[in-house]
């Protein structure tokens, strides 16, 4: 009997960290960067980057829920930015780089909630509040628009790039070493 992979649609900042990192983990078939949660048809970075649009970068993972839970996802997801930041993660501020998780369907979104639900009950983050406020939006996915071709693995084509060594880098050296266990063979 084949496999039928899911999909995941998620928002933490620039795009180009999180489909990095997603790449790199066993049972996660593809990462793709795009655009979610706005208003714009068929946006454009620029359009999406001037904070107008409603969109936010977000990453559409398939993967393979044999070899890794939605669940699991969540966890990594959660791991890789501060959700209890508003509109921004680190220097890239705006709607566009807001938290959200897009979910696919209903179990999506209670798995969803329910982990919200502990880390601010775990104080996992505990924010510039103190209090550990969750701020991911949890919301249906309407359409997604795929980024354009120049942003497809721009981390791996692109090391060199300033905004790449300042962040993306140690971001997925963080990554790494904390989800060592779970990455690809090869990556």
């Amino acid at each position: 009997m084949a496999t039928t992979f899911q999909e995941a649609t998620l928002a933490g900042g620039c795009f180009w960290c999180l489909e990095s990192a997603f790449k790199q983990l066993e049972g996660v078939i593809d990462a793709q960067s795009g655009y979610a949660g706005g208003q714009l048809e068929n946006p454009s970075y620029e359009q999406v980057c001037s904070g107008t649009t409603g969109h936010a970068e977000v990453v559409r993972l398939q993967f393979n829920p044999e070899h890794i839970s939605f669940r699991e996802i969540l966890e990594i997801f959660f791991a890789l930015h501060d959700p209890t930041q508003l509109n921004r993660q680190g220097n890239d501020i705006g709607t566009q780089y807001r938290s959200a998780v897009f979910y696919h369907n209903a179990e999506q979104r209670e798995q969803t909630e329910a982990i919200i639900a502990e880390i601010e009950r775990e104080q996992i983050w505990p924010g510039a509040d103190g209090k550990g406020k969750v701020v991911t939006q949890v919301e249906p996915l309407d359409r997604y628009y795929a980024a354009e071709e120049y942003h497809r693995d721009y981390f791996l084509r692109n090391p060199e790039n300033q905004y790449c060594q300042a962040v993306v880098s140690p971001k997925l050296a963080k990554f790494r070493q904390t989800f060592a266990a779970r990455l690809k063979q090869d990556a």
